[in-house]
């Protein structure tokens, strides 16, 4: 399976001249905690950078910072790490791991926004995978009992 097909394709993003309320407004509303900062190359979202609730409040609330002036580009993370929709699900957790990342944008061939998954996501995919593979340890049990009546 790759990334493509896993992912959230309905992501939240902002601009980097979005100013830090106006993106804590935003992830409210999408009751998110984090938004994919993108710019606009030749009709595409091209992800640039990542923001999480935790920066607004460690950067921005902590310091006393007006959060109606400083932007999203002010205090994004800026070494995004990006996936291709056709990598697969476990070389998407192994890039994960190695970058130290929890959410992971995902981009189309022409490196614009396509999706994005995090580990809460890749969690919920591999708890569901086990659970296939514990149900073939209870298959095989009953098949066996049936077969040596």
């Amino acid at each position: 399976m790759s990334i493509g097909e896993l992912c959230n394709r309905d992501v939240a993003f902002a601009m980097r001249e979005t100013t830090i309320a106006a993106a804590a407004k935003l992830m409210r509303h999408y009751h998110v905690g984090s938004l994919v900062v993108v710019d606009e190359k030749a009709g595409r979202r091209v992800p640039v950078g990542i923001i999480t609730d935790r920066d607004i409040v460690v950067e921005v609330v902590a310091t006393g910072l007006d959060a109606g002036t400083i932007t999203v580009g002010d205090i994004m993370v800026h070494e995004i790490v990006t996936a291709p929709e056709s990598m697969g699900v476990m070389e998407t957790i192994q890039l994960m791991r190695v970058k130290g990342v929890r959410r992971l944008p995902v981009v189309d061939a022409g490196g614009g926004l396509a999706g994005i998954v995090t580990v809460d996501d890749l969690l919920d995919v591999l708890a569901e995978e086990l659970s296939e593979l514990a149900r073939i340890v209870v298959r095989e049990q009953v098949r066996e009992a049936q077969l040596r009546k």
